[in-house]
């Protein structure tokens, strides 16, 4: 049965580079950077993916991590979700990660959460900008909802009871 999130002839990308990021998969091979980058915004990233989440635990370990990353590497082969970590263009850095998931509500094609890490939150508004603009130029969605950003975390709630 195919996949309903993502038509079997789209091939995501599997980097993107604009102006000030370069993209690439969320994988395990980037497991030290992305935890670092994690850990060192821990606590305003709690609930990036809603007032329920506890991602990041504040004991969150390196396996933890690495385990978690494998995970998003097999949903991206899998067509799944997609999943990639934020670099600067130097590549020296890992700045945050961009999750692109179905969408639980059916008002909606996809769920898109990024992140910035604390030292470099400056760009937030910057990568909000690149991915939107990206999604729209180069990935087959209409709607896309960016929960806890463009619409509440109420609002989103709402959106998920909709029958």
């Amino acid at each position: 049965m195919p996949n309903p999130f993502i038509h079997e002839s789209f091939e995501a990308p599997t980097f993107f580079e604009s102006e000030y990021f370069h993209f690439r998969v969320l994988e395990d091979s980037v497991a030290e950077l992305d935890f670092e980058a994690v850990m060192s915004s821990q606590k305003r990233l709690q609930g990036i993916f809603g007032p329920e989440s506890d991602w990041p635990k504040i004991d969150m370990t390196l396996e933890e991590n690495i385990k978690s990353l494998k995970i998003h590497k097999r949903e991206f082969e899998l067509r799944e979700a997609f999943a990639y970590s934020v670099f600067p263009n130097s590549k020296d850095k890992c700045l945050g990660s961009v999750y692109i998931d179905p969408s639980q509500s059916r008002n909606y094609d996809c769920e898109v959460y990024l992140w910035v890490r604390d030292d470099s939150i400056r760009l937030d508004e910057t990568l909000y900008q690149t991915v939107s603009n990206w999604l729209q130029q180069d990935w087959p969605f209409a709607k896309v909802a960016f929960p806890g950003r463009c619409i509440s975390w109420k609002d989103w709630a709402n959106a998920l009871k909709v029958i």
